[in-house]
């Protein structure tokens, strides 16, 4: 049997509303034949608000805390295998650590809960470090380890692994690497690229 396959298209964005609140948005687009036939749709759109409330020094290194809300509106049909089958609310908190060297180190807790449709209750814990190379170019690390306890404390974990270059202080391009962690893994693995404009 061949495997299945999602092709995952999207536009996202952040702005700064003000010096202490961002505004970040994603909608994505879904190709699938998870069904066994293929489909198309769109599969969600998500709202995240980041208040930073205090930021300082931490040893070595600066920090910013960051509290904040996502919200997650379903846009798909679960019988198109497309989306989630529920909305979810996110809630988080997480500091960035920037470093001499220009790495930065940013550890996240948030916890997902449903408000509708299907029930949703998953912690997610989330270490973000990005690193900047010579020749504008830069590598990122996200590696995602949530614990849905709806579904009997599976961790669905993953990990991307980001290569970017700027062309200008407005463009970039860069290329991910994806893979599933573990035996209830969300995919086994994925590749993605995207242009990054800069307004």
């Amino acid at each position: 049997m061949d495997p299945t396959h999602i092709n995952d298209i999207y536009v996202d964005g952040a702005f700064m509303a003000n010096d202490k609140f961002k505004i970040r948005y994603e909608l994505h687009y879904w190709e699938t034949d998870l069904t066994g036939s293929s489909q198309s749709g769109w599969e969600s759109l998500l709202l995240k608000g980041i208040w930073f409330p205090k930021e300082g020094v931490w040893g070595r290194a600066t920090a910013r805390m960051a509290v904040g809300l996502e919200w997650i509106l379903d846009l798909g049909k679960e019988e198109s295998g497309i989306g989630s089958g529920s909305n979810l609310l996110g809630p988080f908190v997480g500091v960035a650590l920037g470093f001499k060297d220009g790495t930065t180190l940013i550890p996240l807790l948030q916890q997902f809960f449903s408000y509708s449709g299907t029930d949703v209750s998953t912690t997610g814990i989330r270490l973000i470090a990005i690193k900047p190379l010579q020749k504008k170019m830069w590598l990122k690390l996200d590696f995602i380890i949530p614990i849905e306890w709806e579904n009997d404390g599976a961790i669905p974990a993953n990990a991307e692994l980001q290569l970017g270059k700027n062309f200008s202080k407005k463009v970039a391009l860069y290329v991910d690497g994806l893979i599933g962690i573990g035996s209830d893994r969300p995919y086994d693995w994925g590749i993605g690229t995207a242009l990054r404009i800069t307004y």
